[in-house]
């Protein structure tokens, strides 16, 4: 990677980790409730709900923000989603989901907090950096036999759950919230990977592998904390901001 392209990520992570990124984002959820406990728990339904066109996932998390009345933990604390997500509802909520998806899955995070206070109670108890915070939450999960939304070992890039970690760790940030910050490194985070940061990875020189893995994700961490030492998911915003920029400068082409 040339001198050239280390610079233009610093400067795009500059410029694009500002409240603005909140606007489109599904991180602006997690901002549109008050106290801890609903933050971390609405974090983790938008991050888990996260995949695909924000057009369409966006409406979702609204409609449970609207259904909880901001009251998210205590929604799914008492058990109050089964009126909306009933068992055997083999109805479509949102592209593989069905509602009785979203019942075991609300089911299974519903008997988390019950036993163990918050999420973050639990992943404090199991985990002591990013990855192990990671397997923490896969292994729960698959044990109640829900992989259909949370991937059910950390052989995948597990996307939505690396991005749940960069909101609840990363502190100082106009964006992520930092609640775990206390006991989880926002040094060990590992980078949320799907097929389009991919793409953009290797075309920019960050990457050679085509394949989203964990390993990918791992080595692509890597490669940004040469970058940002001291906070390579910083590099999530400077990939963002590469990509934005590029598709705007052929869109002046275009029209010029």
């Amino acid at each position: 990677m040339d001198k050239s392209t280390e610079q233009h990520l610093r400067k795009y992570a500059e410029k694009y980790e500002t409240a603005s990124f909140l606007e489109d984002d599904p991180s602006r959820y997690m901002h549109l409730v008050k106290g801890i406990r609903n933050q971390e728990a609405m974090a983790f339904i938008a991050s888990s709900l996260s995949y695909g066109n924000r057009k369409q996932f966006n409406p979702k998390i609204q409609m449970i923000l609207e259904w909880t009345g901001g009251e998210v933990d205590e929604w799914i604390r008492t058990g109050q989603y089964e009126v909306r997500f009933k068992k055997g509802d083999l109805r479509c909520f949102y592209r593989l989901y069905k509602n009785e998806t979203m019942h075991r899955f609300l089911q299974t995070y519903q008997q988390l907090l019950l036993t163990h206070g918050s999420l973050g109670d639990y992943v404090r108890l199991h985990a002591t950096d990013g990855y192990t915070a990671i397997a923490a939450i896969c292994h729960y999960f698959n044990n109640h036999s829900i992989s259909t939304i949370i991937p059910k070992n950390t052989q995948s890039a597990c996307k939505r759950v690396c991005l749940f970690l960069r909101w609840m760790v990363r502190n100082n940030s106009p964006v992520d919230l930092g609640l775990w910050a206390d006991f989880i490194d926002r040094r060990t985070l590992i980078m949320p990977l799907d097929t389009h940061v991919l793409q953009q990875s290797e075309r920019i020189g960050l990457l050679k592998s085509k394949t989203t893995t964990m390993a990918t994700a791992r080595r692509l961490t890597a490669t940004l904390s040469d970058i940002f030492p001291d906070d390579p998911l910083k590099g999530d915003y400077a990939l963002f901001g590469y990509s934005t920029d590029s598709q705007l400068q052929m869109q002046r082409s275009r029209t010029n």
